[in-house]
Formats: structure tokens, sequence, C-alpha cells
């Protein structure tokens, strides 16, 4: 990164070190009636706040929607520097590593990317991404029946459907028993996961926060996969694991989720980034590529790729999985992000978050039909109950240029008056005070 002066003394030098005064002297080739005599007119805004005010401007009559959408893919804020280091050939042009001595850059970027995922999930290892959250979540289910040696997994309805579609997928063809645990009050129902997980069950996949936003009660759950050994798998929001306790604190085995939050624009939906981490014994069959860190003959750090157990390095049927490649530059851009906020910038963002979805559900609360869908905590998305079914409402709001929520009842027949709401840091407060106005002028 160039260094940026911040005092007067330290711009000095700069400017007598490459032979001018003054920074007028390096627009001596410019006309002086060219030049402006006066500072630009321009409010002191953070970063957020100036592009949002530019997006106002370009978007004016155009009718772009604010959203408050989530269920899987969010709208954070991204950086400017995230797309300008992105925007390096380094890292836009670099393809796979297969010769490490001429694929340095990309295999430290790599590491350092697992490394990140590590912190966040609280666990020993992690590979270099999978295509999104629900291809490592179908992953980790297969790594805990091939480790287990059990063809039973078990999955509750509050984990994301769009993820349990993918798991089912993956499964065709297997002998490989998936068995669904309902939704009771917004969260799993344990009573139904206690009498159906047993000595044959290879693991428990666990959504936190789940797919309404609320937190589940981990503990006991673990308890009880272990206590017949069993995996606890853990799909994770990386955003929340900032305010949350780690998997690893949870005793996980495995940690999966969605990256996208991770600087990675909406883009309709994709590409998207899966993480995947685990304990250290489960490392050798971790599906996907793995960086390690070494040295060479001469003592310098080296980076390479360790434990190559993919189908094109190995005999197929001993592979841990046909994962031929990785999202590298949604991997980049994730490692760029986190690096760049850093583990109190992160928490920050998840506050910010946390706040305005505190602010947001106090005030719907105040309007008659609408209430919190159960009596849980959340972090920065929630279900509410509506008056009418979602899928009217956010039909409704998206003609004042809101876009209200998720619908649920498309997956869940019996939630047809459920509204999933999710906040980020980027929704201002007159913002929320429109999506509120909307609700109550549809409840009415």
């Amino acid at each position: 990164m160039p260094y940026i002066p911040n005092t007067d003394n330290d711009r000095q030098k700069m400017l007598s070190r490459i032979g001018v005064s003054s920074i007028e002297d390096l627009l001596m080739a410019i006309p002086t009636e060219l030049r402006l005599t006066q500072p630009l007119d321009i409010p002191h805004l953070s970063e957020m706040e100036l592009l949002a005010e530019i997006e106002n401007i370009a978007n004016e009559g155009v009718g772009r929607l604010i959203n408050f959408a989530g269920g899987g893919v969010y709208d954070h804020f991204i950086p400017a520097a995230v797309n300008s280091i992105l925007s390096r050939p380094e890292f836009v042009t670099a393809y796979t590593p297969y010769q490490a001595e001429v694929s340095q850059g990309t295999l430290q970027v790599t590491y350092e990317f697992q490394s990140h995922i590590c912190r966040l999930t609280g666990m020993d290892t992690a590979n270099a991404s999978l295509y999104d959250g629900a291809s490592a979540a179908a992953e980790a289910v297969i790594l805990a029946v091939k480790t287990t040696r059990r063809n039973k997994i078990v999955i509750p309805e509050t984990v994301s459907p769009m993820f349990r579609e993918v798991i089912e997928t993956y499964l065709t063809g297997r002998k490989i028993e998936m068995v669904t645990i309902p939704v009771n009050d917004g969260v799993i129902d344990f009573d139904r996961l206690e009498n159906t997980i047993d000595e044959k069950t290879a693991g428990v996949l666990v959504a936190q926060p789940n797919f309404f936003g609320f937190l589940e009660n981990i503990e006991p759950i673990e308890a009880l996969i272990h206590k017949v050994g069993g995996l606890l798998i853990m799909a994770v929001d990386p955003i929340a694991q900032a305010l949350l306790k780690t998997p690893g604190e949870y005793g996980a085995d495995i940690v999966v989720g969605e990256g996208q939050p991770l600087g990675m624009p909406m883009s309709f939906g994709g590409p998207l980034l899966g993480f995947f981490a685990t304990r250290k014994k489960l490392v050798r069959n971790m599906p996907g590529r793995i960086s390690g860190r070494t040295t060479d003959v001469d003592g310098k750090t080296g980076f390479v790729l360790v434990l190559q157990t993919r189908e094109q390095h190995i005999r197929r049927e001993k592979a841990t999985s046909n994962i031929c490649t990785n999202h590298a530059l949604c991997a980049t851009t994730a490692t760029v992000y986190l690096t760049l906020l850093g583990k109190t910038g992160l928490r920050q963002v998840a506050l910010l978050s946390a706040e305005k979805a505190q602010q947001t559900i106090a005030a719907i609360k105040e309007i008659d039909g609408f209430q919190l869908y159960c009596d849980q905590p959340f972090v920065r998305e929630f279900a509410v109950k509506t008056p009418r079914p979602a899928k009217e409402i956010i039909n409704e709001l998206s003609k004042q240029g809101i876009l209200a929520g998720v619908d649920a009842g498309q997956w869940y027949p019996d939630h047809e008056n459920c509204l999933i709401i999710a906040l980020t840091e980027k929704r201002t407060t007159s913002q929320i005070d429109r999506l509120v106005k909307g609700l109550k002028e549809l409840g009415k």
C-alpha cells in the first residue's frame, strides 16, 4: 500500500524528495484558468455516506430498491479499497497454483484466507474455499459420513432450504439417509431431534443463526451428538460470528458458511464463496485445496498445496471429493475485506447491523397485526408474523421502492404469514422509517 502523508511536515518532506516546494509546482502544466481557486464545496462525509449520496444522484428516477432482504446474501458496504486491490493484475489474472515455484503470491493469499477463516470459526484447519455455502454444507455431510462410516444425517428445517436442496442433490444415488427435524417456534424442535439422533447418526447440521435469523441452543445439541459418536456440523454467518461464541468454543467438528457478506456484491445471487473449516483430526478427509506454509532449503518461507486428496491428484475412488476448483478471486476478496477491517472493524459492522435490527423490530412491534415470530434472540435478521401473506407485502412495498424481506412461505407452506427481515450497516434511520411506514399502511 502506498504511504499517504497525514501531516504538513510529512507532506513537505515528500515534496522536497522529488524536488519541488509545493503541490502547486506539480500543476504548472495545467493552464491557470483551468485550475480551481478555492476548495470544492463537498460536505464532510464518510466513505459509505459519500458513495450512498453519489448512488442516489446516479439512480435518480431509476427506482432502486431499498434492500431489507437476506436469506444468505446480504447488502453490506464494500470499501472502495477492496476492489482497488482486487483490480491489480496479479490478483485478477492469477490461475490455479499447480506450480508452487511460480505461484507464491496466489498460494500466500489462499493461506491468509484459510488463516482468517480459522480465526473466525475457532477451528484448527480450513480449505481454500468452495463454490458457495450450500456446496460446503453438502461436502461437510459427506465428510461426516465417510469419517464415522455411518449413513444417517440429521438436518433441522431451520437450516437454509437452499442448503438442504443442494445437500439432497449431492446425496442422490448414495446410500445415505437424510432426516429433517421440523421447526418449533422459530428454532429446532429439540424433543424430535433427541428422539432422532442415535448410534447410526453420522452427524447433525445446525445453522447459527438459523434461516429465520434466530439463535439456536447449541450446547445440548453438541452433547447429544457427541454422546453417540457423531459429528457436530455448524453453518454460520461470518458477520454474526464477530458477536457470537465461535463454533470451536461450542465444540463443533466441522464449520461451513457463505462468505458473500465478506466484501462481495450481491450481483443477483452470485458468484458466492463457501468456506469450510474442521478440527485437525479431520483434515485428511477435507475436500478442496489446502495451502500450507513451509520453508525451502535456504530456510526461506514458502507456500505449497498440501494433502492433495482431490480426484485430479490421486485415484478417483480414493479422492475425498470431486471438487476440482475453488473461487480463488472470491476468496481473495474475503481476505482483502477481512484484512482491511480487522477484528475491530468486523465487530463494528456486526454491532451496527444488530443495533439497526433492534431499532427496526422495536418499531414494527408497535404496528397492529405485526409481531416477532418467536421469543428468541437474534443478531441482524429476524422473522415477523404478518397480518396478511408476506408475499403480498413484498409485492406492495416493492412499488414504493422497498424490498421488505424474504417470504418464508415459498419454502415453508405453513409460514405464508412470515416475513424475514435483514438489516446491515448500510440501512439508515430514514430507510427503516420508510419500511415501518409501509408496513403500517398495509396492516390497516
